[in-house]
């Protein structure tokens, strides 16, 4: 039996997001098969969709399916800055952030889980340890992962708050970008038609608001290099804007699909966010990998 119980330190708009996307303890995906025995806010019982508030207490008490499971793995990560309360990675294409269907192992989680097994274990038994945001499977860079739950939570606090600056490289496949910097301003919802998909649209009513900067770096004669700087933090928000507005990300599987080469060219390239005990905000870069420069056909500096 597992059992949190703590002050809400950030109003959510329902409580099953913030026990998964806030406080990381349950992915939402398996809130549903959790054996939850009590949930609570203030005392009182409550269900899943309830709205909570700063500053009201949280009980939960929960079991995990027995095929839930995380195994810890003694994978190799590619570390750029490591303390005693976070480690910053860059993550490999390829590499998917934590098990899910069809996916249950050599994910990031599962290499984490590998690390934090001996020295903290409050982190190590969730379904996602030390995971703060997540990258998609095909994009590479820079993700922050935390190594105790207060850590977790100081971290996790500032995406929500969207203080968090992240820098993304991809190339377009165009040569032509025009104008060649903007704001993208629009609503991401998911396509009706194909649930794997989202899509754009105008309609607050259908979709959630999405932002994103841009800014053209480098032409060559089939691409475009472009910096992205998103505003806000949705599912595929760069790859749908790219496509959308601009043009689709070369080798993006599923917005780009028939096109060469098959690596996606997105990239998290700078991540800026606070550390534990730090007045100022820090940052973190992950050079811009090898398939850039040859996608570019521009020589490596």
């Amino acid at each position: 039996m597992k059992q949190f119980n703590d002050a809400i330190t950030c109003s959510y708009p329902r409580l099953d997001r913030y026990i998964s996307e806030y406080l990381g303890l349950i992915p939402r995906s398996q809130l549903k098969t959790a054996r939850i025995k009590t949930i609570q806010l203030d005392g009182k019982s409550v269900k899943l969709a309830q709205k909570v508030v700063e500053g009201q207490q949280l009980h939960i008490e929960w079991e995990l399916p027995t095929s839930s499971h995380l195994t810890p793995q003694n994978i190799p990560l590619s570390i750029i800055y490591e303390d005693e309360h976070v480690w910053v990675i860059n993550k490999p294409q390829g590499m998917v952030v934590h098990p899910g269907s069809g996916r249950p192992d050599q994910t990031l989680a599962n290499a984490l889980a590998y690390r934090l097994q001996q020295s903290h274990a409050e982190l190590y038994n969730t379904e996602r340890p030390g995971i703060v945001h997540r990258l998609d499977m095909d994009t590479s860079g820079v993700i922050i992962c935390a190594k105790d739950a207060d850590t977790h939570q100081f971290l996790a606090e500032q995406f929500q708050q969207r203080t968090v600056k992240k820098r993304y490289l991809a190339v377009l496949d165009t040569p032509e970008v025009t104008p060649a910097r903007g704001l993208i301003k629009n609503y991401i919802d998911r396509s009706r038609r194909i649930r794997t998909l989202f899509v754009c649209g105008e309609d607050s009513s259908r979709g959630r608001f999405a932002a994103t900067g841009y800014r053209l770096l480098h032409r060559s004669d089939k691409y475009s290099l472009v910096l992205f700087k998103p505003y806000t933090g949705r599912t595929h928000q760069l790859r749908v804007h790219a496509k959308n507005m601009l043009a689709p990300i070369v080798g993006d599987p599923l917005y780009n699909p028939h096109r060469h080469p098959s690596e996606l060219m997105l990239h998290a390239w700078k991540l800026q966010i606070t550390l534990p005990g730090n007045n100022e905000p820090s940052t973190f870069m992950a050079p811009a990998p090898e398939r850039f420069y040859q996608c570019l056909n521009i020589k490596k500096p």
